[in-house]
């Protein structure tokens, strides 16, 4: 039982005791410096010689090595001396030492061992100095004492099995360490403390010379240079180089490299900010080509540096706020091109569609980037399924077409690479390899905006008002949840840039997101992989255990989730609701209206929190507990609810009449005793959801109580349904009860009622702003109907409380005008699902998108249906629709349930498997694929498809003749 004790506090306390920052609190209580900010961002030792001086370096290494020994005491306060559990004690505490403090851990190691093996540490110890002062080589020195450590052990504690294992595993986890973080004694000498500059320099070695080989730190090498170390590291094929950092003396690069003639070298800038997502800084420094001799390489580098402060690269920083810091130094072998050019993984002139666009031609890569010769043109489109690359490629030249397909693909994989960052890349051909020698982001194509998740979230065309209300409501508290887990790291991020309107539809900032959720720790896919069920790869740990805290807290939220939620429901959204749908609405002036408005939008604000973690929980303890969507019980969320009431009512009416004309149904039931309860049912169910529209977050569309024709259409052609479908509904009904229940079901339950009663705020705001519009038309203020949506929330304030004349003389124009553009926006059937940039093109009348026969999107609902094409894009003049019918949509909000359930299957443009499209074809049984990017375009009317559903497959065929 000792042991277990033992062991159990050597792997919760020794990771905690790495993990205090003490080096970070002995600098900064020094010098006032975080090092967690500056330099490395490394917390170590070497860190704390050279951002606080000598006394915050001894201060560190006393405090490192107590914490060595610490481990090894703590260890052989359970288990005998000398035992591997000592070296275990030192595993947990590095581990703690880099995945939280930020730190490599090795003075802990050596102190440690010191303590555990005072021969094997003398032996090592005696191995490293003589090694240092002949080879003067750090690098070669910290790796092979990492050999040598266990090699002693192996030699003096041959019986010990679990010793040497463990050994070997200290020895492997302090490599896998030095190769991930920077090294603190690659900074330039020129910054480091006065007090450590002679320690600093001996430290450093001969071994200054840095490669494309090494992790580079881009605050350090600039970001060409970092950028093409990271690249290498992943496997492509980039040209051998040396840097030289800020500060370096050339001397003795110039010693190691030999150009020649048969050996030419290319000498280029990476200055700091140069090739970021900030600003590309093409052509503002110098590069200087086919360097064959000393002298030239001398020259080169000097003339590089002295191109850093050419009066047009000072304006050029000073116009995009970039630091006047430094500039590395990038030497390089010279490829001898047989083809180059320089290849966009997006077009960056019309920043729409899938296009790879390619400039090449015979010879080096200059004569294209130099504007002097007009290069051969390429585009190509790369089509990728799960096992399966094309590319389809538009143009032709001397430039064999093989070469220009392997560029195209190579740019879409970099692109993956950068987490979907278009991608400026140089590439040249000597032959036999294909080089990259410079990739950055196209800044003009960023910031990344995304339809996806947006257009379920606020799906069609929006009204200004409803985008004033609904965009401070989300972005708040998107970004109240996101600094709750990122506390300081927050700082810097603008969460009003959430979101945005373009073409007048809802889009999300996919690169602030993205950059969100790499500081949380967590892929940059995470919200669509909630969300929508879109796959996602693992977290990093290092970053995940840095927001720990962070994500505690939210947790806290999560688990409190119910009983906030009911608590609020009771005292807060309740009275709340009971009080806004008494008010008589006619009878209120503008005043009372407003004061309800802003009474509304206060229990809006709270009900956006519970709309926003309701889902996410519920998708979350999916995913944890692997419950399938087919287990779960949807009956409270009110689409599902409101069209179980309405088939049911429909069942009752198909036995009260069984035959009768469509347009005579309502007539006909009035004239029946049974007829008229159904009709009392019907208009009950009315006044029961009457707050759901055909788009529940869009104030600006009427609801079912205001405009109830398209549900009672809805219920005349439900009656039409034949017995066998109606009995499967039964079926289904009798079953849903019986599927499993838990922690799950009770997520979802929440997020139904959350639905619900979000929706009848939001209905109880659009009562309100049209008892307020005809107000405003009495007054002449507002000339026609649906004006009011044509305002933003705070212009709406202005006029009525008489705060803004300038507004009133101008009001006419300005709803004219953006009444105008929606109806515009409106016409765009297809609008593109990214748009790169803060100003989206026009989309093309033809949009890029090459399918072949088989389009994927995300497996919503299982099941295999084939049909012919239906296209619909709103619910006005609904077609008949039967089982041979395949849906096909751009999305499916709450509205949309009572449609789908009479189709064979359903095919969307946005949604995934928590959408209201496959949560209603789960509850029936109908085959659903969700996320089919250009679906309403590229399928048309009549064609004869088949889909599947559990793979998210929809296989087209040629055949385009209507039934």
């Amino acid at each position: 039982m000792r042991e277990l004790w033992g062991a159990l506090v050597i792997l919760i306390v020794c990771p905690l005791l790495g993990a205090l920052p003490v080096i970070a609190w002995i600098t900064y209580a020094l010098k006032r410096r975080r090092l967690a900010q500056i330099g490395t961002k490394n917390v170590s030792v070497s860190a704390a010689f050279y951002h606080g001086g000598t006394l915050a370096g001894v201060l560190a290494v006393v405090s490192e090595a107590l914490k060595g020994i610490a481990a090894i005491s703590i260890a052989r306060a359970f288990f005998p001396e000398g035992s591997f559990w000592e070296l275990l004690s030192l595993i947990a505490l590095v581990l703690g030492r880099y995945l939280i403090g930020r730190g490599a851990g090795t003075t802990n190691v050596v102190w440690g061992l010191l303590v555990h093996d005072p021969l094997i540490a003398i032996f090592v110890g005696l191995v490293a100095i003589i090694s240092f002062t002949l080879l003067q080589s750090r690098n070669l020195v910290k790796y092979g004492v990492l050999f040598v450590f266990p090699l002693f052990v192996v030699l003096l504690h041959a019986e010990d099995f679990p010793k040497i294992i463990t050994a070997f595993a200290l020895a492997g986890l302090l490599w896998w360490i030095y190769k991930r973080i920077p090294d603190d004694l690659n900074l330039s000498s020129q910054e480091v403390d006065t007090e450590s500059q002679a320690a600093f320099e001996y430290l450093r070695g001969n071994d200054t010379i840095l490669t494309l080989d090494d992790e580079l730190d881009q605050a350090i090498a600039g970001q060409k240079a970092a950028t093409l170390s990271q690249i290498k590291r992943w496997g492509y094929q980039v040209p051998k180089g040396w840097l030289l950092v800020p500060g370096n003396d050339p001397e003795k690069l110039l010693e190691f490299l030999q150009p020649s003639e048969l050996s030419p070298l290319v000498v280029r800038s990476s200055a700091i900010g140069e090739d970021s997502e900030q600003a590309s800084a093409a052509g503002q420094y110098l590069t200087v080509l086919q360097v064959t001799s000393d002298q030239q390489l001398q020259q080169a580098i000097a003339q590089v540096r002295e191109s850093y402060n050419n009066p047009s690269a000072v304006q050029y920083r000073r116009d995009r706020g970039l630091p006047d810091t430094a500039m590395s130094v990038l030497i390089q072998q010279q490829v001898q091109s047989a083809y180059s050019g320089v290849v966009f993984s997006r077009d960056p002139i019309t920043q729409q569609g899938d296009a790879v666009i390619i400039e090449a031609l015979p010879g080096s890569p200059t004569q294209v980037v130099s504007g002097k010769v007009t290069p051969e043109q390429y585009r190509a489109f790369v089509v990728e399924a799960d096992n399966l690359s094309s590319v389809k490629l538009e143009g032709t030249g001397r430039v064999p077409q093989a070469l220009i397909k392997q560029v195209a693909y190579l740019a879409r994989r970099l692109e993956k690479r950068y987490l979907g960052v278009p991608q400026d890349i140089e590439w040249s051909y000597d032959g036999q390899t294909l080089w990259l020698l410079q990739a950055r982001p196209i800044t003009t194509l960023l910031p990344i905006w995304t339809r996806k998740i947006a257009a379920e979230v606020i799906p069609g065309v929006v009204h200004p008002l409803t985008w004033s209300i609904n965009r401070p409501l989300t972005c708040g508290v998107w970004g109240d949840i996101f600094t709750i887990v990122l506390g300081d790291r927050s700082t810097g991020l603008d969460f009003t840039e959430t979101a945005t309107l373009h073409y007048s539809r809802a889009y999300f900032n996919a690169s602030l997101l993205g950059d969100i959720f790499l500081r949380m720790g967590l892929p940059p896919e995470s919200l669509e992989f909630l969300t929508r069920g879109a796959k996602m790869s693992k977290p990093p740990l290092q970053s995940t255990l840095q927001n720990l805290p962070g994500l505690l807290k939210l947790l806290k939220q999560e688990l409190n989730l119910e009983k906030d939620f009911k608590q609020d429901y009771q005292k807060v959204f309740i009275p709340g609701l009971s009080q806004l749908a008494n008010a008589s609405l006619e009878e209120q002036e503008t005043a009372e209206l407003l004061t309800g408005i802003d009474f509304n939008l206060e229990l809006m604000r709270r009900g956006t929190y519970y709309s926003i973690l309701a889902p996410l929980s519920a998708a979350i303890r999916q995913g944890i507990f692997r419950v399938k969507d087919e287990q779960i019980d949807n009956s409270v969320t009110p689409e599902v609810a409101a069209l179980r009431s309405l088939r049911a009512l429909a069942v009752d009416a198909k036995q009260v009449l069984p035959e009768c004309e469509p347009e005579q149904v309502f007539d006909k039931l009035a004239q029946i005793p049974e007829g008229e309860k159904i009709l009392y049912e019907f208009n009950e169910l009315l006044e029961d959801y009457g707050y759901l529209s055909d788009v529940g977050t869009n104030i600006a569309v009427p609801t079912w109580k205001e405009d109830p024709q398209p549900i009672k259409q809805l219920f005349v052609q439900l009656i039409q349904l034949s017995e066998p479908e109606k009995a499967e509904l039964e079926a289904k009904q009798i079953a849903s009860p019986k599927r499993r229940r838990g922690t799950v079901q009770r997520r979802v339950d929440i997020k139904g009622r959350v639905t619900e009663l979000y929706s009848r705020l939001l209905a109880e705001l659009r009562w309100r702003f049209v008892a307020l519009e005809q107000i405003l038309l009495k007054s002449g203020l507002l000339h026609e109907v649906g004006d009011i949506f044509f305002l933003e929330l705070d212009e709406v304030q202005r006029l009525v409380t008489d705060a803004d004349d300038e507004l009133k003389t101008s009001l006419t124009e300005l709803i004219k005008f953006r009444r105008s553009q929606f109806q515009q926006d409106s016409q765009i059937e297809q609008v593109p699902l990214v748009v790169y940039g803060n100003i989206p093109p026009h989309p093309a009348d033809t949009i890029e998108i090459y399918s072949d026969q088989i389009l994927q999107g995300i497996a919503a609902s299982h099941g295999q249906a084939e049909g012919r094409i239906k296209v619909i894009r709103n619910l006005q003049n609904l077609p008949d629709i039967d089982k041979d019918t395949i849906l096909v949509v751009p999305y499916t909000d709450s509205g949309w349930a009572p449609l789908l359930v009479r189709a064979g299957g359903i095919v969307a443009e946005a949604g995934g498997r928590l959408s209201h499209g496959a949560i209603v074809a789960r509850e029936y049984g109908i085959p659903a694929v969700m996320d089919v990017k250009g679906a309403t375009w590229i399928l048309q009317d009549g064609q004869r498809v088949r889909i599947d559903g559990s793979r998210g497959i929809v296989e087209l065929s040629n055949d385009l003749r209507p039934n």
